[in-house]
């Protein structure tokens, strides 16, 4: 079976081998960059299966890198890894079109599991294209609208928000703290309420059980 090739950007040279070699040993074929004109032509020559990306590299950073990436259509997932902790940071990183986010420092074992779990997420970053849910319902992320069967519906920014972080993360359960950090911008107070009220209109409108709470840990959205 062949590898799967992931690009790592990683101007740390040191974690840069650590990492490498974890992932080869994991079975995984890694390709090395330093900084981000290296990483755009190594992503611009090759097909990868997984972005790994480092947001503080030399020009352009990790954030600009993939978001002139997927403007010129590249739809490979993403992961950031970043020292980074303020939530605007986080957000930035997930309107560049990042599909998850690791702070340093990690265990390389966390690192291959939110590998592993986004290699079996199965979603693409497609300009147009509604994503299916089920056979009835589908989202079309570019406009925030959710289908169900011939009926159109626009959903409220931070509900549409909200259903595109758990299709990204379909069947995981995503914690409270990544929600939060997720909907709400750095000058914005979080607010359990309205969360629930998002959870509750979701449901309405694809189904009470299609998403699943975890009491004191977060929502899952149901992979079947």
């Amino acid at each position: 079976m062949k590898k799967a090739k992931i690009l790592l950007l990683e101007d740390d040279s040191n974690l840069s081998e650590t990492v490498c070699e974890f992932l080869e040993d994991a079975g995984y074929d890694v390709v090395t960059a330093y900084d981000g004109v290296s990483a755009q032509e190594k992503l611009y020559e090759q097909r990868f299966d997984l972005l790994l990306l480092d947001v503080n590299v030399p020009s352009p950073n990790g954030f600009e890198l993939l978001k002139e990436s997927r403007h010129n259509g590249v739809e490979t997932p993403a992961i950031f890894i970043t020292s980074l902790h303020d939530i605007a940071d986080v957000e930035s990183g997930y309107e560049s079109g990042a599909d998850d986010y690791i702070r340093k420092p990690f265990a390389l074992k966390e690192l291959l599991l939110r590998i592993e779990s986004m290699r079996k997420r199965n979603f693409f970053h497609h300009a147009k294209e509604r994503i299916a849910l089920d056979e009835h319902i589908s989202y079309d992320d570019t406009n925030a609208e959710l289908y169900c069967g011939d009926e159109r519906i626009m959903l409220h920014q931070k509900e549409a928000k909200l259903l595109k972080l758990l299709m990204q993360r379909r069947g995981e359960v995503v914690t409270h703290e990544v929600i939060q950090e997720y909907l709400w911008d750095f000058d914005e107070t979080p607010s359990d309420t309205a969360l629930r009220t998002y959870i509750k209109n979701l449901r309405k409108r694809i189904g009470k059980d299609k998403i699943v709470s975890h009491k004191r840990l977060g929502y899952q959205l149901r992979t079947t």
